[in-house]
């Protein structure tokens, strides 16, 4: 990656961006010394203007901003860094500077739903109930869904259809989280052969 710090005074605009919900958290600058110790600790640390020093985001209240991938723009002077943030990113307490909260997809709000209700052990939830009886019982279960899926894909009941689809997908999701994988797992191995299709 070759940066070009020399159009704003030796800083370069740095778009940070949630990795997980794609939302933009907020705006800083880097300068060569700055980027280098990103790079190196994969920990975000801008150059303060206001400071003048080095800056690691988090350094005081503890939210710091975990680096997953850093992307440099067509012109090479400006950043996009992708992160898992440890806590709020605005020092008013929000999620992101720009103040809207984002939301998760679904998948990924029904997959916290799951885990959740997997902690929790709550005898009442159907989730835990059914982890608690193990992994054959649960791999059982999606079997079941995939054959009753395949069944009413040969008849015309789109309401029956769509709602074995919903159960093979929901038995699924607990069953990716007993073998201890997540969807985001899956989702990389099905861009990855996208790219060779």
């Amino acid at each position: 990656m070759t940066l070009d710090f020399s159009k704003y005074n030796g800083l370069i605009p740095t778009i940070i961006q949630d990795n997980q919900t794609q939302q933009v958290l907020m705006l800083g600058y880097m300068n060569e010394e700055a980027f280098q110790k990103t790079q190196e600790e994969k920990i975000v640390t801008f150059f303060s203007r206001s400071k003048n020093r080095l800056w690691t985001k988090g350094e005081t209240s503890g939210n710091f901003l975990k680096v997953v991938s850093i992307k440099e723009d067509c012109d090479q002077d400006a950043l996009l860094i992708q992160v898992i943030p440890n806590g709020p990113t605005c020092h008013n307490g929000t999620t992101s500077c720009f103040a809207e909260e984002a939301q998760l997809p679904f998948l990924n709000q029904l997959e916290q739903i799951i885990e959740d209700r997997i902690k929790t052990q709550n005898s009442d939830s159907y989730v835990a109930s059914l982890f608690q009886k193990g992994l054959n019982k649960i791999a059982q279960k999606v079997g079941e869904e995939a054959v009753e899926l395949v069944i009413e894909a040969k008849d015309d009941n789109a309401d029956l259809f769509l709602g074995e689809a919903a159960d093979l997908l929901f038995h699924y999701l607990i069953l990716l989280k007993a073998k201890g994988f997540s969807l985001e797992k899956v989702e990389t191995i099905l861009k990855d052969r996208m790219k060779n299709k």
